[in-house]
Parts: structure tokens; C-alpha cells; sequence
């Protein structure tokens, strides 16, 4: 099972519609966006079989939460949400797999 929070399939807003002019190193810690919770809340994307994303690119990754306590019962798979650097968004994702800790929570909730 995964040690990071959860992993997601990510698409970056391509370089002519607004995204990155440079490519992104896995541990890219840009601002995540749900649309459930108000504010924003950073997290570390770890790419799953590359070191580097460029825009226009999907890819996988594990994404490892900084603060966990607006999360815990609220993350499932098929949830969508955006990041940004400030407040330009550099693309979307959709959570693919749960980690450990998220699930753990959600089967006591149950």
C-alpha cells in the first residue's frame, strides 16, 4: 500500500493555454484545490516512472498531503480537484487510489 496520502492521475494545463514554460521535477509542491473545502492546501507530487512533467503532459502520481486534518473521510476515489502556483492553474487531477492512513479512517467511520 502506499506510504503517501493518495495517488492520482494528473494533467497539466498545456504551455498554450497558460500552463508552465518549464517542466516540473517529481516533488512539485504546487496548492491543491477541492471543490468540497474551502481554501487551498499544499501537497507533494511524487511522478510514478518519471522525473519530469511538461505542460500538455498526464501522468501519475503519489501525492503526499502537507496537513491532513481537512482531509480524513472526505478523500475517495474519483474525487477531482485542481493546483495552481498562486493563481495560476497549472492543471487537474482525479484520486485513482487511496493510501493506507485514509483508508484505515473511513473503514471506522463506516
Amino acid at each position: 500500500m502506499l506510504q503517501s496520502h493518495f495517488v492520482a492521475l494528473l494533467t497539466y494545463v498545456s504551455e498554450k493555454n497558460g500552463g508552465r514554460k518549464t517542466p516540473a521535477s517529481s516533488g512539485y509542491r504546487p496548492t491543491l484545490k477541492f471543490t468540497y473545502i474551502d481554501g487551498e492546501f499544499s501537497g507533494v507530487q511524487h511522478f510514478i516512472d518519471t522525473d519530469l512533467v511538461f505542460a500538455g503532459d498526464t501522468v501519475s502520481a503519489e501525492i503526499t498531503l502537507i496537513n491532513t486534518d481537512n482531509f480524513k473521510g472526505k478523500l475517495y476515489v474519483g474525487l477531482d480537484f485542481e493546483f495552481f502556483e498562486g493563481p495560476i492553474l497549472i492543471g487537474s487531477g482525479i484520486i485513482t487510489q487511496i493510501g493506507k492512513e485514509f483508508m484505515l479512517f473511513q473503514n471506522e467511520k463506516r
